[in-house]
């Protein structure tokens, strides 16, 4: 028996005895029953894993363990478990509840790893709970007391601080080693024609991950290969367009939501027919790996949003200075350990799905939130982690390529809506093509844009563009032909911040996972000065939110890309199904101009010389920020590109103005009216 073994049995041997007769103050004594209980369940999970009869289970018995596994946290159970703060501070009072409540959503993250049989991860919990439950055992022999909160502070600290490391080791391990593959194993192993595989993966499975295998499943072969074809073909003309090699790398990274297995499978064929092994991690089960709303690996259903969206913070328990600088030491120390590994990373292909119910959060003032001070940490981190990373993964030698697909949840045409999606993202690049460099060559004569709005919508916004010195070899606006991000359907730059003003404005946006109303933001010289929306009664509220999930804790944001999205088809769909809340930012931003807060769509790779079909150099790759990145990388750059699109139906104007004040009209009450491209409006005016 290993260290791990005898670990694991002395601790399921304790929690049993809490989960019967739990010795503390009587207060919290119905937590400690509750979730030794789970963890007494989860104890019994692995086992049953660890002996292989998950894979021999029948499909009644293998859905009645996810239950077990998840149920906590579903619909109105979730409102009075621990691990919702309001449950938990009004039974438990604000600073215990609190921290009582985080250290149960960290426990709701062991399904993950009961599944992939990794004992330590499942054994530190546990022991978390225990020293936690010792302090008030102790607390209450001694005195018939509860423990100082500080002390109990301490304990999750020097947890979070202890196991940082291989928490990190991991994560980063994940994502660039072929070697791990947990599952690929699932993908190649597995008839697909037998769902009982998606329960294979210890993710929550619902209708939406079922429907669409069982869809997929239903598509005839050349088809499935069609839809692999061209997310492959994408990656591949990314390193093309962008003058990399990609001889001498040996991994790719494949993302996606379960119940794409099938293509994902086709997908693998063909990156290792051009000598690519797919490397497959899980997006973070646990808050302390930073698992969010949205999701980055593979991913099962959100059993409840509002559990993630509560405990995004949770790290409010534990960071100061001290902790950021140990977790960029063991951040460095992980990239180290794989840096042979990161080294030969091509980069990511990713899936995304759509057409779930829009998540519009719930504030609670219970949940714990980051001060001042820790969100100024938190940018810093992420600043340094990701400079960090480019150390290892030269994003000059990386590409990616992104995707997305709806899911059942869409609505009753579903099958409808994805063979529509399924011709959107295949579209006639050659076409377009030449349509989008109409719009460039007239977007090469301004000196700036003016965008407004039409009808209630009251965006009015002067986009500064960068001055060409050589107009013949020159362009500031890349054309986007479905390479690196499909579908076809967009032209970008990065404008100059310095005269950059106004006011943007969208009445209805879903950013990240979350749908947002009324949302504004405000620009002085290219970069954000005010923001609001009215997902809340308290503007303040909305405020917080955006500053968490849009501004991503940053006090300010340039405006790091301006677009125009030529894909009136795709604009067209979403109107005939009635999904413009549902698109995703990948196709929603091809359905009218978009402005992205953050870094430029050239993040890192400012110094590498791109080219347009038509062989002009494209020469507005950074701003007056990204301009910084040899002198302050950190300062350069802030890890988040959020597009927001204002769609043709609340486009009034948008027009190119050159620097005597000449205009060329470009866009007017949602219709394409430059010469040559009135083609654009013809899906319109389709039956």
């Amino acid at each position: 028996m290993t260290i791990v073994e005898e670990r694991f049995g002395l601790a399921c041997q304790r929690i049993q005895e809490i989960s019967v007769l739990p010795e503390t103050h009587e207060k919290f004594r119905p937590f400690f029953t509750e979730v030794a209980g789970y963890l007494a369940v989860m104890a019994e999970e692995y086992d049953w894993v660890a002996q292989g009869k998950h894979r021999a289970a029948e499909l009644m018995e293998l859905e009645r363990h996810n239950e077990i596994c998840f149920i906590d946290l579903a619909g109105k159970n979730y409102d009075t478990n621990y691990a919702n703060p309001v449950w938990a501070v009004e039974k438990l009072g604000q600073e215990y509840g609190r921290l009582l409540c985080a250290l149960s959503a960290e426990l709701h993250s062991l399904p993950a790893y009961v599944y992939e049989q990794d004992l330590e991860a499942v054994t530190i919990r546990m022991e978390l709970f225990l020293e936690i439950y010792s302090a008030f055992f102790c607390a209450w022999q001694e005195e018939k007391g509860i423990p100082p909160y500080g002390q109990l502070k301490d304990i999750y600290y020097w947890f979070a601080s202890d196991y940082m490391e291989p928490i990190l080791e991991q994560s980063v391990s994940q994502g660039v080693d072929w070697e791990q593959d947990f599952a690929v194993r699932i993908l190649e192993e597995s008839d697909l024609a037998d769902l009982r595989y998606l329960f294979y993966y210890g993710e929550y499975i619902a209708d939406d991950q079922w429907r669409t295998a069982e869809h997929l499943n239903s598509l005839p072969e050349e088809k499935i290969q069609k839809i692999a074809d061209t997310i492959a073909e994408g990656f591949c003309r990314g390193f093309v367009l962008a003058g990399k090699s990609l001889d001498k790398k040996k991994s790719v990274g494949i993302r996606y939501p379960l119940g794409f297995e099938r293509v994902v499978r086709a997908l693998i064929g063909r990156f290792r027919g051009m000598g690519l092994e797919p490397v497959i991690s899980r997006a973070p089960a646990s808050f302390l790996a930073g698992r969010r709303v949205y999701k980055n690996g593979f991913f099962g259903a959100s059993v409840n949003r509002q559990f993630e969206y509560d405990h995004e913070n949770d790290q409010a328990l534990y960071l100061d200075r001290k902790f950021m600088h140990h977790k960029l030491e063991c951040c460095k120390n992980a990239w180290e350990a794989c840096r042979e590994k990161g080294s030969v990373y091509a980069g990511p292909a990713v899936i995304e799905c759509f057409g779930e119910t829009p998540f519009a959060p719930k504030h609670t003032e219970q949940r714990l939130t980051l001060s001042d001070k820790q969100r100024a940490l938190s940018v810093e981190y992420q600043s340094r982690a990701g400079v960090l990373a480019t150390e290892y993964m030269d994003p000059e030698e990386r590409s990616f390529t992104i995707i997305a697909f709806p899911v059942p949840g869409i609505g009753e045409a579903y099958p409808e809506i994805f063979d529509e999606i399924l011709k959107i993202n295949t579209m006639d690049q050659k076409a377009y093509g030449a349509i989008q460099q109409r719009l460039i060559d007239a977007l090469d004569k301004a000196a700036w844009v003016r965008v407004r709005g039409m009808g209630e919508n009251v965006t009015d916004l002067k986009i500064m563009l960068r001055r060409l010195e050589d107009p013949e070899r020159e362009t500031n606006f890349e054309n986007c032909l479905a390479d690196v991000n499909i579908p076809v359907g967009e032209v970008f730059t990065s404008p100059q911040l310095a005269g950059t003003q106004g006011l943007l404005h969208v009445s209805r946006v879903y950013l990240n996972g979350m749908e947002y109303r009324d949302l504004k933001i405000t620009f002085r010289d290219g970069m954000v000065t005010d923001y609001s929306c009215a997902n809340f009664a308290s503007s303040q509220e909305g405020r917080e939110l955006l500053r968490e999930q849009v501004m991503f804790r940053h006090e300010t944001l340039p405006l790091g890309e301006f677009a125009i999205g030529t894909n009136t088809l795709a604009y067209v769909t979403a109107e005939k199904y009635g999904i413009q809340d549902k698109m995703p930012i990948l196709i929603a931003e091809k359905t009218g101009p978009h402005f992205a807060l953050g870094d430029t769509c050239y993040s890192h790779e400012e110094d590498r010389m791109t080219y347009n079909p038509d062989g002009k150099a494209i020469v507005a790759r950074d701003n007056e920020v990204s301009a910084r990145r040899k002198e302050d990388p950190a300062g350069a750059y802030f890890n988040c590109h959020t597009d927001i699109t204002i769609p043709y139906d609340e486009l009034g104007e948008l027009t190119a103005v050159a620097g005597d004040e000449t205009e060329c009209v470009i866009i007017k009450d949602g219709r394409f009216v430059l010469e040559g491209t009135e083609e654009l409006n013809a899906a319109f005016y389709r039956g």
